[in-house]
């Protein structure tokens, strides 16, 4: 049986999604291609039928990853309406979502940052370039915000914001849920609501 374009592309974006749950959990090495298509609900032998390596499957899984963590902030989006409008309390509501228990309980849901940026550094391909950029769009939001409010030097606080959240959600993750993990997530909110005056 033949199917159509748009039934190719929904299968693609089923696997490129199913790629993306398992990569968050395990890292991108020891996903293998038949557990995703098999999560997918589909054969091993479809795989070359939408990619053309395990390489650009993971490429494109860190694109939806950032795709899907940007979802979920809509009072942060690149493009607000009002561009007139405080960021102030899109950024915050930004910070308190992502150094929160709920992100750090959820690595199959949340932003590829923390889950990957260890993976990232074993890796020269197409995943890293992708993972930069995502990094590098994330950083670019914030700096954003902190130029409407203007602060004092954005491009180093911003650089500094993403790397105290996603060392704060990697460090609550590695010692597990607890105190300290809580401590951690909380104290690093404290800081940087105080440092960024939001």
């Amino acid at each position: 049986m033949r199917y159509g374009s748009e039934h190719k592309a929904e299968t693609r974006a089923r696997v490129v999604k199913s790629a993306a749950r398992a990569i968050r959990l395990k890292g991108p090495e020891k996903v293998s291609v038949a557990d995703v298509m098999s999560s997918a609900g589909l054969t091993h032998g479809g795989f070359y039928a939408h990619f053309s390596s395990k390489e650009k499957l993971i490429a494109e899984a860190i694109d939806a990853m950032f795709a899907d963590a940007q979802h979920r902030n809509p009072a942060f989006d690149e493009s607000p309406v009002d561009k007139s409008a405080d960021p102030r309390p899109a950024l915050r509501k930004f910070l308190e979502s992502y150094v929160s228990p709920e992100h750090r309980d959820g690595p199959e849901r949340g932003c590829p940052l923390p889950a990957l940026a260890t993976d990232m550094a074993r890796n020269s391909g197409a995943a890293r370039t992708r993972f930069a950029i995502g990094l590098d769009k994330m950083t670019s939001r914030i700096e954003a915000a902190l130029v409407s409010i203007n602060n004092d030097d954005p491009s180093a606080e911003a650089k500094a914001a993403v790397a105290q959240v996603v060392g704060a959600v990697a460090l609550a993750r590695a010692v597990g849920k607890g105190a300290q993990s809580d401590a951690i997530l909380r104290d690093t909110l404290a800081s940087l609501t105080r440092r960024l005056g939001i």
